[in-house]
């Protein structure tokens, strides 16, 4: 009886685990249709932006220098542009020169065709001779058939004549362009053939064994230079060299290098430069070499100053903030000097070590 009980007991227990477990499996089996939740995204922090601070500068002494500054070239302290002076436009006949070349004072460099003119002068010189011979035999054997006056018409018509043929013999002479001074052709401008008008440039001369500095600066710049100042001068792959202001440039004149001149001016002369002397001048150089001049207008030892970031102006008053150890701000009038791209002389108001705020 003990065993029946026992396996109908089993029997039951069996099914009950199997429900549980079914149910159990259905319970699992459930969950996992269900959709995931999603996990809340964490965002960072966001910081407050920072406000920015302004630059603060120490007030320092230094020597402080105003400079002009320019720019050019070598060039040769005896140097010409050759051209011819005729009225007209004429052709180049021939050019007997070259870059480079060396020549001496007088040397024929190149001729004007005045084929045309050599033939008139030709003719008229004959013409000449002959007006001569009748003025001579005219006053010889006067025999009283002409009036003073009427004579005195003959000759000045003959002196007329004979300027004129002076006239056409220096047109003739003027068709030679020859070289001034001994020295190198360094450029021409022209080739044979060409049609020439007076003063259009032929070649330059120029005497290599004499060179110097030759810049230009504003006009505004040069207002404030005078002989004497002390400059210095950058050549390119010949570096730094100190030297001084040796000659200021011509004042400009009408023409400036355009148009028709006067004899002997000189179209693009070294006086149009601004000329500095070095010493000692660096060897092995060429003319036509670029540079640049800063010529110190301006010079003050132990002058007291400030970034010009740090200068304030209202209505006509400077001033700056001062800031103490403290961090504490205060506006402080000053009287500036000298003032750079960088920096502004503080004649008034500031001591070395104090701290200023910039703008």
């Amino acid at each position: 009886m003990f065993t029946k009980w026992w396996t109908e007991n089993s029997s039951i227990h069996k099914t009950m685990l199997a429900i549980a477990l079914t149910v159990s499996l259905t319970a699992a089996s459930g969950c996992s249709l269900l959709p995931k939740e999603e996990e809340e995204e964490v965002l960072p922090a966001i910081a407050p932006p920072k406000l920015s601070e302004k630059p603060v500068y120490e007030v320092k002494t230094t020597t402080l220098e105003t400079k002009q500054r320019g720019a050019g070239r070598l060039l040769s302290t005896k140097e010409e542009t050759l051209y011819f002076t005729q009225e007209d436009t004429k052709r180049l006949k021939d050019i007997y020169v070259k870059t480079g070349d060396a020549v001496k004072a007088g040397q024929l460099i190149a001729e004007l065709d005045v084929t045309t003119l050599e033939n008139d002068l030709r003719q008229k010189r004959l013409q000449q001779r002959s007006e001569e011979l009748h003025m001579i035999e005219l006053l010889r054997k006067n025999d009283g058939s002409k009036s003073a006056e009427e004579l005195e018409q003959a000759k000045i018509a003959f002196e007329l004549k004979k300027e004129e043929l002076g006239k056409l013999e220096q047109s003739i002479a003027s068709a030679k362009l020859t070289a001034p001074f001994d020295g190198t052709i360094v450029s021409v401008a022209v080739k044979k053939g060409d049609n020439i008008k007076g003063y259009d440039d032929i070649a330059v001369l120029a005497d290599l064994n004499s060179l110097t500095v030759a810049a230009e600066l504003s006009a505004d710049d040069l207002k404030k230079v005078a002989i004497g100042m002390e400059v210095i001068v950058d050549i390119n792959s010949a570096g730094q060299h100190k030297g001084t202001v040796a000659q200021l440039p011509l004042p400009k004149t009408e023409n400036n290098g355009q148009g028709p001149m006067a004899p002997g001016q000189q179209k693009d002369s070294i006086d149009k430069y601004l000329l500095v002397a070095l010493n000692p001048f660096p060897e092995g150089l060429k003319r036509g070499t670029p540079l640049s001049v800063s010529v110190i207008s301006q010079r003050k030892e132990n002058a007291i100053v400030i970034p010009a970031a740090a200068l304030r102006s209202y209505s006509g008053r400077n001033y700056v903030q001062v800031v103490d150890e403290k961090g504490a701000k205060r506006e402080v009038d000053v009287e500036i000097g000298q003032q750079t791209s960088t920096e502004v002389e503080i004649v008034k108001g500031l001591q070395p070590g104090q701290k200023v705020v910039g703008r």
